[in-house]
């Protein structure tokens, strides 16, 4: 046999096997319905989804990143961060425990959708007073309203502020 020869009889059988590679693979694959996107037939999810209706409904809202702020901000627009955990952070410089927990937040960051809000604890004494604070690195959580929602101590970390919150 010459290599002209050999190579003629591989290209059909091979043409034949892609063939019926691709026609049982169509068979087991999932279709692309009118209502779906390609991601969505894929097993990924879309930002949008349709109804039966046809419409496409909204995208649900995107958590907000973690912020670390301070009081003075916070109070100026307090309805910038509605769509969060309120955690009030009563803070003192010259407690370790606070410098701590600080220099946790700066350094790795707050988990999405916490907003701790630090407050001085030496200077803010209204704030110590209506919602009981007796002693520093003491979190408070919050309502839109400022309602006090639970309180605590001894989180390090965003991690740890924002599972206390959540679990408040």
């Amino acid at each position: 046999m010459t290599s002209q020869y050999r190579a003629a009889r591989v290209v059909p059988t091979v043409s034949v096997g892609v063939a019926a590679v691709l026609a049982l693979a169509a068979c087991g694959g999932a279709a692309t319905t009118a209502t779906q996107t390609p991601a969505a037939a894929s097993g990924s999810t879309s930002a949008h989804s349709t109804s039966g209706s046809g419409s496409v409904a909204p995208a649900p809202a995107a958590v907000r990143p973690g912020e670390y702020v301070e009081y003075q901000a916070y109070s100026a627009d307090p309805a910038a961060h509605a769509n969060t955990d309120v955690v009030l952070f009563f803070h003192a410089p010259w407690c370790p425990d606070c410098r701590a927990t600080e220099a946790s937040i700066t350094k790795a960051g707050v988990p999405a959708g916490l907003t701790v809000v630090k407050v001085d604890f030496d200077s803010m004494t209204d704030l110590r007073q209506k919602y009981g604070i007796t002693q520093q690195h003491t979190f408070v959580k919050v309502d839109g309203q400022g309602g006090l929602l639970g309180k605590w101590t001894g989180s390090f970390t965003g991690a740890a502020i924002k599972a206390k919150a959540d679990a408040t």
